[in-house]
C-alpha cells in the first residue's frame, strides 16, 4: 500500500470516527419522571389557588415547555404506563390494572421505548414503580395457593432465590431497581430480575397514614419493611445511577416511575406540615423534592445541558381529593371535573413538562392537544430511529410542537378506563359515550357546591373551548355532533388512529 493511499484511508477512518462520536453526542440523554396519582392542579405553576408548593417542578416548567392539554391513556396506572412505553392505546389490548402476582401485560414481541432507544446506543434504566407484571409462575411453587383473600399468598409460596422473568430487563431496560408496586406484595426491594431480601413474613403493618386509607394489599413482606423509606431509597438509587453514567460515551435513558403521591400517603417527617393541603400536600412536596434532587444530579454530573427531561403523571388524583377541597380549599384537579378513573377531564388530563436546553424554548406554554402515547414516535424522531411497521400505531411525532410550538398533529384521543366506558375527544369537543363520565363516586355536596347537575341522558357532550369544567351537557341539544363523534369513536377503535 502506498503511503498516500494509507494517508487517505487513515483520514477517512478518522472522519468516520468523528462522525460517529458527533452523532452520539448529538443524541440527548433522556429522563422521564412519572408521578403517580398527581392531579392537574397539583402543579403549583398552573394552579393559582394551589395550597401545595412545587418549586422544583415550577422551575422545570419555566426552563421548558408546559402543556395545558396533555393526557394519559387511562384514568388508572397500569394502562397509562403500557401506552407510554409502547405508543399504543391500552384499550386495544386491556383495560384494568395488573393486580398482585399477575402476569406481564407486555408481550415479548411488543417494541418498547427502551428497546427502540437501545437500537441507537442508549443505556437504559428504570428506577421506581414497574406495575406492568412479572412471570410469577416461574418462581411459584407447584402447590402454592393463596391462603385466603384477606391474607394473600404465604411467604413460602415462592422460591425467592430464583430469577423472576417478564419484568423490566425483558423489555429493554439494562437495569431496574424498585419495589414493583408500593402497595402490592411482595414488599421488598427488587434489583434487576431478583428480590434483594426474601419476604419471610406476611404483611402486618397498618400504621396511620397522613391521609386516606392504607391500601396495602395482603401478602409476603421482607422483615423490617418500611413504607416511609421507599421514596428516599428510590431517590438515592436514581441519583447514584446518574452518577455512574459520568464518563461513559453512550447516551442514557432513565425512566423514573414514582410511587408518589399514590397511597399509602406516608410523607417523611421532614416534609410534614410543608404544605397547606394536609398529608397529601406534604407527600406532594416530597415528590417535588425528589424531582429537584434528580435534576441536581444531572447538573452536578455535567448532564443538564444535553438531557431532555419529561415530567408527567399517570392519571388524576385519587378520590380523597374531594375531602381535600372541603378541608383545605385545594383542588387537585384544578378547574377540571373528575378524579382518577373518570372519563371527565380530571381523570386523564395531567401535568406535562418538557425541558431540552437549546431545543425547546424556555418559558413556553402550549395549548396543543397531546397524549403520552405520542412519546414513542416523538422520541424516535429525536434520536432519528425508524419505527418498524405495525409498532406504536397510535403515536404521533410531536417534535415540531416541542421545537417550534407548532400546532399538534393530533386532533383526536379515545379515553377509556373500564371495558364498557369510552369517551372521544376531537378538537375542542368531547363525547362521553356512556351514561356518565364519572367512575369514581362524586359526593353530593361537591356537585351542589360547584354547580353540577346530574342528568338522565344516554351520554354527555361538551365543548371544552367554552366549558372546560364540563358543567353544560349538550348531548340532547346537538344530536348531529353526537352522531359525528360516535362515528369517529367507532372508526378509531376499529381501524386505528385517524391521522
Amino acid at each position: 500500500m502506498s503511503s498516500r493511499l494509507f494517508t487517505i484511508l487513515l483520514a477517512l477512518t478518522w472522519f468516520a470516527g468523528v462522525n460517529l462520536v458527533t452523532a452520539a453526542a448529538s443524541r440527548p440523554n433522556i429522563v422521564i419522571l412519572y408521578a403517580d396519582d398527581m392531579g392537574y392542579g397539583d402543579l403549583a405553576i398552573q394552579n393559582p389557588d394551589s395550597k401545595i408548593p412545587t418549586p422544583n417542578l415550577d422551575r422545570l416548567a419555566r426552563e421548558g415547555m408546559r402543556f395545558m392539554d396533555a393526557h394519559s391513556s387511562s384514568g388508572v396506572c397500569t394502562p397509562s404506563r403500557y401506552a407510554l412505553l409502547t405508543g399504543r392505546f391500552h384499550w386495544r389490548k386491556f383495560h384494568g390494572i395488573v393486580n398482585s402476582f399477575d402476569p406481564p401485560v407486555l408481550d415479548a414481541d411488543e417494541l418498547t421505548l427502551p428497546e427502540m432507544l437501545k437500537t441507537k446506543g442508549y443505556r437504559t434504566a428504570c428506577i421506581g414503580k414497574w406495575h406492568l407484571g412479572w412471570n410469577w409462575e416461574a418462581i411459584k411453587k407447584p402447590d402454592a395457593r393463596p391462603a385466603d383473600p384477606k391474607t394473600g399468598y404465604a411467604p413460602d409460596a415462592f422460591d425467592w432465590s430464583k430469577r423472576i422473568p417478564g419484568g423490566p430487563l425483558d423489555h429493554g431496560f439494562d437495569y431496574y431497581f424498585g419495589d414493583d408496586v408500593p402497595n402490592f406484595p411482595p414488599y421488598t426491594w427488587f434489583e434487576n430480575d431478583r428480590v434483594l431480601i426474601a419476604p419471610t413474613e406476611p404483611l402486618t403493618i397498618t400504621p396511620q397514614t397522613a391521609e386516606g386509607n392504607w391500601e396495602a394489599r395482603p401478602g409476603p413482606m421482607a422483615s423490617g419493611w418500611d413504607f416511609y423509606a421507599v421514596i428516599p431509597k428510590l431517590t438515592e438509587k436514581a441519583v447514584e445511577w446518574i452518577g455512574r453514567q459520568r464518563g461513559r460515551k453512550e447516551p442514557f435513558f432513565l425512566y423514573v416511575p414514582f410511587n408518589s403521591p399514590h397511597a399509602p400517603i406516608v410523607p417523611s417527617p421532614e416534609f410534614v406540615g410543608k404544605s397547606r393541603a394536609g398529608g397529601y400536600g406534604d407527600f406532594m412536596v416530597q415528590t417535588d423534592d425528589k424531582v429537584g434532587r434528580i435534576l441536581r444530579a444531572l447538573e452536578e454530573n455535567g448532564f443538564a445541558g444535553n438531557t431532555l427531561v419529561i415530567f408527567t403523571a399517570d392519571n388524576g388524583a385519587e378520590h380523597y381529593a374531594y375531602e381535600r377541597i372541603r378541608r383545605y380549599g385545594h383542588r387537585s384537579s384544578g378547574p377540571l371535573r373528575g378524579m382518577k378513573r373518570d372519563l371527565w377531564e380530571g381523570g386523564h388530563r395531567v401535568p406535562f413538562i418538557v425541558r431540552w436546553p437549546g431545543v425547546v424554548k424556555a418559558g413556553t406554554v402550549s395549548d396543543a392537544l397531546i397524549s403520552q402515547v405520542d412519546l414513542m414516535a416523538t422520541l424516535a424522531a429525536v434520536v432519528e430511529a425508524t419505527l418498524p411497521d405495525g409498532t406504536a400505531p397510535d403515536s404521533y411525532n410531536l417534535l415540531p410542537v416541542w421545537k417550534d410550538n407548532s400546532p399538534s398533529p393530533r386532533r383526536s384521543i379515545v379515553h377509556n378506563t373500564n371495558k364498557g366506558g369510552y369517551a372521544v375527544r376531537h378538537d375542542n369537543w368531547v363525547l362521553v359515550a356512556t351514561k356518565t363520565g364519572g367512575v369514581t363516586r362524586v359526593p353530593e355536596w361537591f356537585d351542589a357546591d360547584h354547580g353540577y347537575v346530574r342528568h338522565d341522558q344516554a351520554g354527555e357532550l361538551y365543548d371544552l373551548s367554552a366549558d372546560l369544567a364540563q358543567k353544560h351537557n349538550l348531548y340532547a341539544q346537538q344530536p348531529e355532533k353526537v352522531a359525528e363523534l360516535t362515528a369517529l369513536l367507532e372508526q378509531i377503535r376499529a381501524q386505528g388512529q385517524v391521522r
